[in-house]
């Protein structure tokens, strides 16, 4: 094999990225030194923050470069190996960068089984959202029975998650969606007590009132902007925030401003913490296990939006910031 499709960052978005800002290229691939292995690319992860590292500004993790591969969580196989750690026929998931196929000197991948969970699983449930809403809702949150929590962003990878360890721990669970359809899958299928379609809601802070009479908890916050406004009205003494995301902000080409919140975590002594999940990476394995012990008890179910094609990773990212996606989006890559 002398060359791999792989997709490059063509332009550096304005707003909402288009298809024009990625670019689908040929890349040559070396023969196989000591210590590599060549991986095929099964499931590609497309995730809102890969926005933030489309822009050349200095954050928690590097931007990408203009004409070099994006990259993002996968699952690849092992085609070929010089390396002893791996056989042919592995499974493995990591950073790897949007190509077909690529030689990989076998650092910092873990190797997965398809025996214990679907591979697509291993970049969802069991992957980086999992470990997201795992860590963030218990290590920040610290939610207690019988209290109550607020989800927006409640039917994508992360939110799904959020909801049905929020049931685990004893909680009344309330979720904000986009779609009567997305409401419906929450109630249904994730548990939640209660949703909120804040496309159709004119008044989210009367709504969120209305859902939750005695107030919030705690926040799992995914969306930033108005939502998180009307939330912090609700909020009870001694809240929590969790500040996973801003999907809400990531195309803004202006800075948004908005309600200042100082008095209202004064007032109510409550916390407001923001957080990546590179934060708990010494602590993945305890995640991981009390996530997959879960999962085949049947106390989680995790829904996803498998797209077809490498090619069409572009488009699956893009179709995230108009919710097209139910769960975990991922691209099936062959």
């Amino acid at each position: 094999m002398n060359s791999t499709k792989t997709i490059l960052l063509n332009n550096r978005p304005s707003g909402t990225p288009t298809t024009s800002d990625f670019k689908i290229s040929n890349l040559e691939l070396s023969d196989l030194k000591d210590g590599e292995i060549l991986l095929q690319a099964k499931y590609i992860s497309v995730d809102p923050y890969l926005r933030g590292r489309m822009t050349d500004q200095k954050s928690y993790i590097e931007p990408f470069e203009l004409n070099k591969p994006i990259s993002s969580g996968m699952v690849a196989e092992v085609i070929e190996s010089n390396n002893d750690q791996y056989t042919k026929g592995d499974f493995v998931s990591g950073m790897l960068n949007w190509s077909e196929y690529q030689i990989h000197n076998g650092a910092e991948l873990n190797k997965v089984d398809p025996n214990q969970a679907p591979l697509s699983a291993y970049l969802g449930v069991l992957g980086m959202t999992g470990l997201t809403a795992y860590f963030g809702l218990l290590d920040i949150g610290k939610p207690k029975e019988g209290e109550t929590i607020l989800v927006s962003g409640a039917a994508g990878a992360v939110g799904s998650i959020v909801g049905q360890i929020g049931k685990i721990k004893g909680c009344t669970v309330i979720g904000i969606a986009g779609s009567d359809e997305k409401i419906e899958l929450l109630t249904n299928e994730f548990g939640y007590d209660k949703g909120i379609n804040y496309k159709t809601t004119k008044d989210m802070n009367a709504a969120i009132k209305e859902a939750a009479p005695n107030g919030i908890d705690v926040y799992f916050d995914n969306v930033g902007g108005e939502i998180l406004d009307a939330a912090l009205a609700n909020i009870n003494r001694f809240g929590r925030v969790i500040a996973c995301g801003a999907i809400s902000l990531y195309n803004k080409t202006e800075q948004p401003t908005g309600p200042r919140v100082e008095i209202t975590l004064i007032k109510k002594s409550v916390l407001m913490q923001g957080f990546t999940i590179g934060n708990y990476a010494q602590k993945f394995g305890e995640g991981i296990s009390e996530l997959a012990k879960w999962l085949t008890q049947g106390k989680l179910t995790h829904k996803e939006t498998i797209v077809e094609g490498f090619d069409q990773a572009p488009q699956a990212f893009i179709d995230l910031f108009s919710g097209k996606n139910q769960g975990k989006m991922i691209v099936k890559a062959d």
